[in-house]
């Protein structure tokens, strides 16, 4: 039966990818496919699950399963080639500002001509030298966090510092609550942990505390995984009684809170972090990735106390330390203040870019943070994300299908547009073109 399923997945692939049975095309129901092939009503189910896997088939409940458009851009590691030149690129953002390259310069030069330029070569101990933790404490203090540096790590970005804690606190099979929409790299890393994603339904304003009380009534949830302020795909920030109410639930159910503080610093005034609330069972993840730039390598996390020494292992045991160089351009950036003034210069580009796309999709469903670099595009009924997404690569526009972000089987239809990296002068004229697409496409 196994090769027998496994020959039925290779026959569909094959005949997707080739063209024989063309993108929008209704499969059999599950029902039908078994009586077809002869087998099972749960291993049809399985070979569209595959399929679905491979990014060939999208199922849409109440309707079927439907043959993905290929030529669309979507997924964690989107195809970076279009059929027509490039006009923008709303798959990733990349925000710069216009004096960052001479600050590079200048703090190169600086650091060339300091004293003690030997130490950058110097193997880093895992989860950096005292000195460079204080920094990053006292910046923590801005954001409502206030820890000794003793129990303040840092790490090669927020990815590696998502991993150290799910090194430190899960073992293969454990249950870790998400939310319904989520970061695409944490599921990666779950996954690779081999956890099992329970998803959280999600209002307009966050997700659905009664659900997930209900679920760690039901399952043994380890931890949940949260972005409580400017979330990312949907750009909520939590009001101070939600924090509390998920704080109560994990103390209720002992559950880890895992926080992501990714993109908080784009809400200039929001609630407390949820470490701030309980910090005795709060991970509290951040980098310079959002707010200074996406290769600059550099996170850092706030762990419980009784957690640091399994944190500062697992560090070792992937990287051993941070780069010192690295190390030594962000963290003399974060005390000389270069971070507190580009986080206000992202702030006020985002607020502008904002403003830009409601005006561009004033007719359209659109859900956004008002000072985020991201938004929330919901497609009419009628439209798939994956023929939108098509549609757009032929005008030369990236994006982004919300499948990246599901932690669902089915994935709502619609898009995640980041805003960041077009030019701003341009960035009216782009938007317009995706809204005059998605309202010209047939439905």
């Amino acid at each position: 039966m196994t090769a027998a399923y496994k020959s039925i997945v290779d026959r569909f692939a094959t005949s997707i990818r080739d063209g024989r049975v063309p993108a929008g095309t209704r499969l059999p129901t599950h029902r039908a496919l078994a009586r077809e092939h002869r087998i099972a009503l749960a291993t049809a189910s399985r070979v569209y699950a595959e399929l679905a896997a491979m990014g060939l088939v999208a199922g849409e409940p109440g309707r079927g399963t439907f043959v993905r458009d290929q030529r669309g851009h979507d997924g964690v590691e989107p195809s970076r080639r279009l059929p027509v030149p490039r006009i923008a690129d709303l798959s990733f953002n990349q925000p710069l500002a216009a004096e960052q390259t001479s600050q590079l310069r200048h703090a190169l030069r600086e650091l060339s001509t300091s004293g003690n330029l030997e130490a950058v070569l110097h193997q880093q101990p895992p989860g950096g030298r005292s000195r460079e933790r204080a920094i990053v404490a006292t910046h923590l203090l801005d954001r409502g966090i206030d820890v000794p540096p003793a129990r303040v790590l840092l790490a090669n970005g927020a990815q590696q510092a998502l991993d150290a804690v799910l090194t430190a606190t899960t073992r293969p099979g454990d249950v870790i609550a998400v939310d319904a929409l989520t970061y695409p790299g944490f599921a990666l890393l779950a996954a690779a942990h081999s956890l099992e994603i329970a998803p959280i339904p999600s209002g307009a304003a966050g997700p659905d505390l009664q659900a997930l009380d209900r679920l760690c009534a039901a399952r043994p949830v380890r931890a949940i995984y949260t972005i409580p302020t400017v979330h990312n795909p949907l750009g909520w920030t939590l009001d101070r009684p939600t924090r509390e109410r998920l704080v109560a639930i994990a103390r209720a159910r002992d559950a880890w809170i895992i926080e992501d503080g990714t993109y908080a610093f784009l809400d200039e005034a929001p609630p407390l972090p949820v470490q701030a609330l309980a910090p005795e069972r709060t991970f509290y993840v951040a980098s310079l990735s959002k707010n200074v730039a996406t290769g600059l390598r550099f996170g850092f996390l706030v762990a419980p106390g009784a957690h640091e020494q399994q944190i500062v292992r697992s560090l070792r045991t992937s990287t051993w330390g941070v780069s010192g160089l690295i190390t030594a351009l962000a963290t003399g950036w974060i005390a000389d203040g270069t971070v507190a003034r580009l986080e206000k210069t992202r702030r006020d580009d985002a607020t502008e870019r904002q403003q830009i796309a409601r005006a561009a999709f004033r007719q359209l469903d659109y859900t956004a943070h008002p000072s985020s670099y991201f938004g929330w595009l919901r497609l009419p009924p009628d439209l798939r994300a994956d023929q939108a997404a098509s549609h757009l690569a032929d005008v030369g526009i990236l994006v982004t299908t919300a499948d990246a972000f599901a932690s669902t089987d089915h994935a709502p239809h619609a898009l995640r547009l980041a805003l960041a990296t077009p030019a701003i002068d341009q960035l009216a004229d782009v938007l317009e073109r995706v809204s005059r697409t998605v309202d010209s496409m047939p439905r």
